[in-house]
């Protein structure tokens, strides 16, 4: 019997739409500590990028019309995203910090919540939703 998936990948992964893969590259990195896990080239292009989170695979992305696609992302189309993800952080008003200082869209700022999280929002570059989150003590 074959592999139903590839080694160390997880059975469910965000498949993001960017408008700049190398701009959103260095958004999280810098914002949320994101790193590079693979990536495919065309031309000097980047094409697809999946980044990994406390060396688990957590999301992959490729820049609108990347293989024919006509998938945009929230900003581009001119809409809310319907999604959003909720990112567990060890520190949520650091991770607020530099998404900021990276140019995320604050949307709410860190505060203390009643079913035991410490939670902010923050909207990316290319408009989509992200929760910080972390428990508290």
């Amino acid at each position: 019997m074959t592999a139903s998936r590839p080694a160390g990948v997880p059975w469910l992964t965000p498949y993001l739409t960017v408008r700049d893969a190398r701009a959103t590259l260095a958004f999280f990195e810098a914002a949320f500590g994101f790193s590079l896990r693979d990536s495919v080239q065309d031309d000097g292009a980047l094409m697809h990028v999946e980044m990994a989170y406390r060396d688990q695979l957590i999301v992959m992305f490729a820049p609108e019309g990347a293989f024919g696609s006509a998938a945009l992302t929230p900003k581009s189309a001119g809409a809310v995203a319907p999604q959003s993800f909720y990112l567990y952080v060890d520190d949520v008003d650091a991770v607020y910090a530099r998404a900021l200082a990276a140019g995320a869209k604050p949307l709410s700022e860190p505060q203390d919540q009643f079913w035991g999280d410490r939670f902010a929002q923050i909207e990316d570059l290319d408009g989509y939703r992200w929760a910080l989150a972390c428990r508290l003590p």
